[in-house]
């Protein structure tokens, strides 16, 4: 069986550092393309604004309201980092 390889570079804070991953199989790859995309920023911050409105939903009442950060572009749903 052949080796897999995922590598990412080019980090904003490190440009210079790479990160290699080596799997047994395509399947292992592809679980970790998976989990590094969940552990994503752009994941987590559309997760937060999807729960944000079902809470929102739930309750009439912005959660994130009580913190002063409501209004934040990053927490909009349009909104880039």
């Amino acid at each position: 069986p052949g080796a897999f390889f995922l590598s990412l570079a080019g980090f904003i804070e490190e440009p210079e550092r790479k990160y290699c991953f080596e799997c047994a199989t395509e399947e292992q790859c592809q679980e970790w393309v998976e989990a590094l995309k969940r552990a994503s920023y752009e994941f987590l911050r559309r997760s937060l604004i999807f729960y944000r409105n079902e809470i929102q939903k739930m309750t009439g009442k912005d959660p994130l309201e009580q913190y002063g950060i409501s209004e934040e572009a990053r927490f909009q749903l349009g909104a880039h980092r």
